[in-house]
């Protein structure tokens, strides 16, 4: 078995968790956990009334009507040349009213010290065998793909891929293969997006306090994220995300290695995420993590399975929602409810067979009979929680 670090933000909810698994005793546990678990609240708790449906799988964005391809601006995409001067001098060709910029099948290497800058109203479409392959570099930050204070954007098709095999440096955790900051109404979708240094796709801002600009109005819709150094996606200030069809997968290297990250920190507040019929697995941290400064998080059959963290950690956020949702054979418990969370429902899944660690390490079957709690666990210190017909494993 793999070994393991507890994930970012478990430490903070639970100080008395060793961060080496192999320490890790179920029983004191379970008596450390027995106060928790006498605060879930099976009772109807008053909630917030849902908000009007902000969310569109398909999305408009307005794109131009002139279409350049890379090719006639000197691109090779021969998996040798740098091509990133080329398919920028093609973004740039366009006029001010925008377009698509097309990048046939091929390997284009770009250099993400500099990455591929998107203007407004502009679509990168990439052929299904087209690749924005990263040069190796030393670097502690990097873009393969950047759309930075722009609006109406659409990436879409092939792959982006980062160099985490092959970086140079050993420092910093914050290479992107796609890095949206303050920028509104983007769509990004039928993508796939590996093996950054950092983050597969960050979702953020620019500034703070009162020079803050959120994203705003972004759609991922059938975006697969996989094997990134740090996780699948972070979304840091932004307001009305919607992240459906998709999956973020096999983070490991640098913590906090989640799935999702949803972690805006001091910089300002996330508002109004939607996580829908989308898979976040084997990841080595948690499979989403959900901090202080969010608000209107809700997930819908969404399945969560075999993270070696929490299934689903929220610490301190406010109005979140989990339905319909499958969270199960995760490593810690399916659902943790910590810190100061707040309006929070947990109501009609099946959270069961989680807390997998312990029974590993005393080989036994992960569908054994477990002791309570086992699947979803509340702190004391949150509040207005309402944990409801969920099915969950069967208890000895």
């Amino acid at each position: 078995m793999k070994s393991w670090s507890a994930p970012k933000g478990v430490q903070g909810a639970f100080m008395s968790i060793p961060s080496g698994a192999r320490k890790f005793n179920f029983t004191f546990s379970r008596k450390l956990f027995a106060a928790m678990a006498a605060s879930l609240a099976l009772s109807a708790v008053a909630m917030p009334a849902s908000a009007t449906a902000w969310w569109n799988a398909t999305p408009t964005v307005t794109i131009g009507s002139t279409a350049l391809n890379v090719k006639n601006f000197g691109a090779m995409g021969n998996g040798t040349t740098d091509d990133t001067a080329a398919i920028q001098a093609a973004i740039n060709g366009l006029p001010s009213t925008g377009g698509t910029v097309e990048v046939p099948a091929g390997t284009y290497m770009i250099n993400a010290l500099v990455g591929i800058s998107l203007h407004s109203h502009t679509r990168l479409l990439l052929d299904t065998g087209a690749v924005l392959q990263a040069i190796p570099n030393s670097a502690q930050r990097y873009w393969v793909v950047k759309a930075w204070g722009v609006n109406n954007v659409e990436i879409a098709g092939g792959r982006i891929v980062g160099e985490r095999t092959q970086h140079l440096g050993t420092t910093g955790e914050w290479g992107y293969g796609i890095n949206i900051s303050a920028s509104s109404s983007v769509y990004v979708h039928d993508i796939a997006v590996s093996n950054s240094w950092g983050d597969g796709i960050l979702v953020g801002a620019s500034g703070s306090g009162t020079t803050l600009v959120r994203s705003y109005g972004v759609t991922l819709n059938n975006v697969t994220s996989n094997n990134n150094r740090r996780q699948g996606l972070s979304i840091l200030p932004a307001q009305q995300v919607y992240v459906v069809n998709s999956t973020f997968s096999g983070s490991n290297g640098a913590a906090p290695q989640s799935g999702i990250d949803i972690e805006p920190a001091t910089q300002g507040t996330t508002l109004q995420v939607r996580l829908e019929n989308t898979t976040l697995s084997n990841n080595i941290g948690n499979g989403l993590e959900v901090h202080n400064n969010v608000s209107g998080l809700s997930m819908n059959n969404v399945t969560v399975t075999n993270n070696q963290g929490f299934g689903v950690y929220v610490g301190g956020a406010n109005n979140v929602t989990i339905n319909n949702s499958n969270i199960g054979e995760n490593w810690l418990f399916g659902v943790s409810i910590a810190s100061t969370t707040n309006n929070m429902q947990v109501v009609g899944n099946t959270i069961e067979w989680n807390y997998d660690l312990w029974f590993y390490q005393n080989n036994q079957s992960i569908y054994n009979e477990g002791w309570d709690p086992r699947d979803i666990t509340v702190a004391s210190t949150a509040t207005n929680i309402l944990v409801s017909n969920n099915t969950i494993s069967p208890m000895k």
